[in-house]
């Protein structure tokens, strides 16, 4: 039912045009395959077909040529390219609709400012500091948090040397982590509480020295200063030796170039490094060791990053498909109806778990507003059977005032078309074969 909401909107878009263009519809269809039921109202048939995968705005002479001055081959050229952008453009326009009632019910809305780190901070003693927003990431422009979290989740692992400065830093700042955790085990309750805000103090310092050492004896120096201090809090026993930072040659981390902003220039910082911890089965996996600022929630700020996060949107949608050109994701990581089915269905579930009802609705608002921004965009690649193919045979007719022949337009579009539905075929597979396995994993 979701689905064919974004569906119906595409449709009527090219529909509405058609009609405002004076084109003659004659079938606005919903769903394909078998009719279930059809109504006439005026020349346009519309009707119900029985699988909710997808559907279509039948127009005299778009297929064929026709002798019908109201058939959309006889119409100015301007406006059938209007006509054929504007399916794309209602489910952009619906995805901005839908973000917005993300956004309303929001409590805060996240900027890309940095405004607390945790303790044990690995992009803390990496060069970020508190106060800093973030412009860029790998020169991806960020704009916004979504565009913050794409670039970030995006971004390959890698190997680093275990035996530079920055790693001993990062060591030195999560060992306090861990030692204070100790620590707190072994107190009373009562008395754990104020010594964890303490300890989480004198780490954040700590951090905030490790940064600046340009040495492993500097920093070493600093870790056996703060090691003392969350001794004494915890109210144990100074410690008559320091434990060794342990070295090792090969390490993993999720490390990245940052453009940010600090005291009113941009600043370029090399190899920020975000925590890296081990997931399942050793895997490396990503942990945001910082905080961001809220933006002051009004009207202004709610329909100011309604676009720019719709934008954002967009541009996380193209950086997926060059993704797949280049090879840097697989498809394995596309979804098709079913994988989406169950990523709605495991979002919703868990929101309604942790969050409750209201949660689960918002979750799901903010997977179709993906969805129908994805649909938009897809539409108009410049691929044969997409909107976007079709607007380039458009393109071309404009600029050799002829268009293309039939039966050349006709082969390319079917051959198109099998291509899509042979890789349809395959992400349907791959999802059904997924959903079986347990294989999905969206949480």
């Amino acid at each position: 039912m979701l689905f064919e909401l974004i569906i119906f909107v595409h449709e009527g878009g090219h529909f509405i045009a058609a009609k405002r263009s004076g084109v003659k519809v004659n079938e606005f269809s919903l769903g394909m395959g078998p009719k279930l039921f059809s109504f006439t109202k005026g020349e346009t048939t519309y009707s119900l077909r029985l699988f909710p995968i997808g559907g279509y705005c039948a127009m005299e002479g778009e297929d064929e040529d026709s002798d019908n001055p109201r058939a959309f081959n006889n119409v100015k050229i301007w406006k059938r390219m209007i006509i054929i952008v504007a399916g794309a453009l209602m489910n952009i326009v619906l995805g901005m609709i839908l973000m917005l009632v993300t956004l309303i019910p929001q409590e805060n809305i996240a900027s890309t400012q940095v405004s607390l780190f945790m303790p044990g901070s690995f992009s803390a003693v990496t060069g970020l500091q508190t106060g800093d927003k973030i412009v860029k990431v790998n020169g991806y422009k960020v704009n916004t948090y979504i565009d913050f979290y794409f670039a970030l989740y995006t971004m390959p692992v890698t190997e680093v040397d275990g035996s530079e400065l920055d790693i001993f830093k990062e060591d030195c700042a999560f060992d306090l982590l861990v030692y204070a955790r100790d620590c707190l085990g072994k107190m009373d309750s009562d008395k754990a509480g104020d010594a964890n805000q303490r300890m989480s103090e004198s780490i954040n310092k700590a951090q905030s020295q490790l940064a600046e050492c340009e040495s492993k004896e500097a920093a070493y120096t600093i870790f056996c200063q703060y090691y003392d201090e969350i001794t004494s809090i915890a109210g144990l026993k100074k410690a008559e030796k320091y434990p060794d930072i342990e070295l090792r040659e090969i390490r993993k981390r999720y490390r990245c170039d940052m453009t940010v902003m600090r005291d009113g220039e941009k600043v370029e910082l090399k190899d920020v490094d975000l925590m890296t911890l081990k997931g399942d089965d050793d895997k490396p996996k990503m942990q945001l060791d910082f905080y961001v600022q809220p933006l002051d929630k009004n009207v202004g700020t709610i329909v100011s990053e309604t676009f720019k996060e719709t934008v954002s949107v967009v541009r996380m949608v193209w950086g997926g498909l060059a993704g797949l050109v280049t090879g840097k994701f697989s498809l394995n990581e596309m979804a098709g109806p079913v994988g989406l089915a169950a990523a709605i269905t495991d979002v919703a579930s868990k929101s309604l778990e942790t969050n409750g009802f209201g949660s689960a609705v918002s979750s799901i608002v903010y997977i179709m507003m993906v969805i129908s921004i994805n649909l938009g965009v897809v539409n108009m690649l410049p691929f044969p059977a997409l909107d976007g193919g079709r607007f380039l045979m458009l393109l071309i007719e404009a600029i050799f005032h002829k268009p293309v022949p039939r039966k050349v337009e006709s082969i390319i579009n079917t051959v198109g078309l099998i291509i899509l539905l042979a890789l349809m075929a395959i992400i349907a597979v791959k999802d059904i074969w997924q959903l079986f396995n347990g294989g999905f994993n969206y949480g």
